[in-house]
């Protein structure tokens, strides 16, 4: 829970995630995000891609990501694999990651939106 996560403090949180890439930055970030979500949404994750890109450590693909996978809404996360290869593919000419997110949005049928990022990871 944010309370479990947020109680371990950053230096608690860091002993959990010092294995991966980061960890210092994600676990300020991590701490700072359970005290949004204690104070400000009963310790509950948005629903809202506008509310999830303000908390903490959350941008524009992770913001998707929670949609589609925690939601079930019919997103594209785009990360730098997705980016690449859908301008390579000609899906997209977007220069950035959001005007390639709008292009598949547009492009692939909704029936493969749902965790649909996942399968451009796995292919």
């Amino acid at each position: 829970t944010p309370e479990a996560i947020f109680a371990l403090g950053e230096d608690g949180l860091k002993k959990y995630i010092k294995t991966i890439g980061l960890y210092n930055s994600k676990a300020k970030n991590i701490i700072a995000l359970c005290k949004i979500l204690i104070d400000n949404y009963s310790s509950q994750i948005p629903d809202d891609f506008d509310q999830l890109i303000k908390l903490p450590g959350v941008g524009r693909k992770t913001a998707n990501v929670i949609l589609n996978c925690a939601f079930g809404k019919l997103t594209m996360p785009v990360d730098t694999h997705v980016f690449r290869v859908s301008n390579r593919i000609g899906f997209s000419n977007g220069k950035t990651p959001e005007k390639v997110e709008q292009d598949l949005l547009k492009k692939i049928p909704s029936k493969w939106l749902e965790y649909g990022h996942h399968y451009s990871c796995c292919s």
